[in-house]
């Protein structure tokens, strides 16, 4: 690794917990062996703060003309130009955007060398109203069962903030609009057969109690929280990778891990240790979806 300078590192980003710039560089630094293989050549958010994470938050896609040559970039389209997104293809990239106070790089769903085909699904799953995480657990275990069922194998992580993500794996034959249309379907599905549990409802005012299954961020140029990030909230949580059977630990929570313990978790196996699963195709799984329904 360089030796990436991080200007004024003493700064404290999480008042609270004491947590400085350097810390939150350290921490990039530990997780860079597992991170930066489930970033590689995907087109970045960055979620920084300059002041705390108690300032206001800058959500910035484009990566100013001063990074340095080494940060790799992808120029991609938007409505009215393009966008020069940073890509963290190194550990070095992952500290230097520490440096920049990006306490949380958010991913696309797609890599820059094919934007418009997305080679990951995401169901985002949280809470409402009183729902608690033994919702969101028994929600994740529905929705892992049913993408299992039409043979797309599928992976969990905690946010970090209050839920999980479930996470499949594409085959970048099929567009984001195709893909959102069966993320959609799945959870029509799903709701019908747990109406009084689970949603679909964007409103909050709608979801009651029930688990919102969001399936909003399969869309071009739309982000996930990427593994092992840090949230900017209190006690400064990770999102971790976590394997299905821990979905069973009754001490799991979305915001088991943080930056003062993730060590920990690193030292054991890698439940998404191996070669990533190969890309499904969302047109097959979908004609198996039909053929169950």
């Amino acid at each position: 690794m360089k030796d990436i300078e991080i200007t004024r590192p003493e700064k404290v980003l999480f008042p609270d917990d004491g947590i400085t710039k350097r810390d939150l560089a350290d921490h990039y630094r530990r997780v860079a062996g597992r991170a930066v293989p489930l970033l590689r050549n995907r087109p970045l958010m960055m979620e920084r703060h300059p002041d705390g994470i108690g300032g206001k938050p800058l959500m910035q896609k484009n990566a100013p003309d001063y990074f340095p040559e080494w940060v790799h970039t992808a120029e991609l389209a938007k409505e009215d130009g393009t966008v020069r997104h940073p890509l963290c293809d190194n550990a070095d990239t992952l500290v230097y955007l520490a440096g920049q106070a990006c306490i949380t790089p958010h991913r696309w769903l797609s890599r820059a060398d094919h934007p418009h085909h997305p080679d990951l699904l995401v169901f985002d799953l949280d809470p409402s109203g009183e729902a608690d995480f033994e919702d969101v657990r028994w929600a994740a275990s529905c929705v892992g069962g049913l993408l299992e069922e039409v043979e797309l194998p599928t992976q969990l992580m905690t946010t970090g903030s209050r839920g999980l993500h479930v996470i499949a794996t594409l085959d970048r034959k099929s567009d984001f609009d195709s893909v959102r249309a069966f993320a959609r379907r799945v959870s029509e599905v799903l709701v019908a057969r747990h109406p009084d549990r689970l949603t679909g409802e964007a409103r909050k005012a709608n979801r009651g109690d029930r688990i919102y299954l969001d399936i909003q961020r399969n869309a071009y140029a739309q982000t996930a929280v990427a593994p092992y990030s840090v949230r900017a909230l209190p006690g400064a949580p990770v999102a971790v990778p976590i394997s299905w059977s821990e979905l069973k630990d009754p001490k799991l929570a979305p915001d088991r891990w943080n930056v003062g313990n993730v060590e920990d978790r690193l030292r054991k196996s890698d439940p998404w240790e191996g070669p990533s699963p190969r890309g499904r195709s969302v047109r097959a799984a979908d004609r198996r979806l039909s053929a169950r329904l």
